[in-house]
């Protein structure tokens, strides 16, 4: 099994570990860097399943983020309830509450984004979206790495996810949308986390649940891709209302892991 890094005699700096991870941050910055501003795809807002029901436009690509909101607000609801003494590490409970609420904001976000697609309301999509990857990030490195780390980290990313919507607006507003940093703070830490689950010590109640929100996520995207060929086979939902479902099935494996979750864990760095 490979050790932690409080098992470790070394400073955490030196551990290879924590330099495999910050080689792969430089390579996808300077990767990111060498591409061309990426502008937002006009097309990208006509939906294959445009039907509407019950007076709302849209209906199912709305209605598909209903979930969001129910799994956000239980998971508030749990952390604000669970006490220290249940096992939680406590100092990362504000970054599973921040993430929770990011899942809550995701689905009001997405709901009047999908109501009226455009540049102006993916705005409100796109926001509450870094808030939830960025606080579960910032998470699991206190859970796999240091919790010491996860705390000072968590604002800087929180404000990185957020300066990334913004930039990508403005420049579309000026004309020459750049979409590179909203990029790199989605699909990042989709490729760091399942890295640090391979190098660090795994986590009996959590890895599991990882896992299985990461290939949520895969299939999400999938699905998004497929949005008109899914609508088209299937008929009632499109692919695009199923990225909604398997997106908030992700945020509900880390739920019921974080309910599941044993006691003894407080002695962590």
């Amino acid at each position: 099994m490979v050790q932690s890094l409080s098992q470790l005699k070394l400073p955490m700096l030196l551990d290879y570990r924590l330099k495999i991870i910050f080689s792969i941050i430089v390579i996808a910055v300077i990767a990111a860097l060498g591409f061309e501003p990426i502008s937002q795809d006009m097309a990208y807002h006509r939906f294959a399943d445009q039907r509407n029901a019950f007076g709302i436009a849209n209906f199912f690509n709305v209605i598909s983020n209903l979930p969001f909101i129910i799994i956000g607000m239980m998971g508030m609801r749990f952390i604000l309830a669970t006490q220290k003494k249940s096992g939680w590490l406590a100092s990362l409970k504000p970054h599973y509450l921040i993430f929770f609420a990011g899942v809550f904001l995701t689905g009001i976000g997405s709901s009047y984004y999908h109501y009226h697609p455009d540049n102006q309301t993916l705005v409100w999509d796109r926001l509450p979206m870094t808030i939830a990857f960025m606080a579960l990030f910032s998470a699991i490195v206190g859970e796999y790495i240091s919790t010491r780390w996860a705390l000072k980290i968590v604002v800087p990313l929180l404000v990185l996810g957020l300066i990334s919507v913004i930039y990508w607006h403005v420049s579309e507003q000026d004309g020459h949308g750049d979409l590179r940093l909203y990029a790199l703070v989605q699909f990042l830490p989709m490729i760091l986390i399942p890295i640090i689950l391979w190098i660090f010590t795994p986590i009996e109640y959590l890895n599991n649940a990882i896992w299985g929100m990461i290939v949520a996520y895969v299939v999400s995207k999938i699905a998004e891709f497929f949005d008109a060929g899914l609508y088209n086979v299937l008929g009632l939902l499109s692919g695009h209302s199923i990225k909604h479902l398997f997106a908030a099935f992700g945020a509900m494996m880390i739920y019921w892991a974080l309910r599941d979750r044993k006691s003894g864990l407080e002695g962590k760095l």
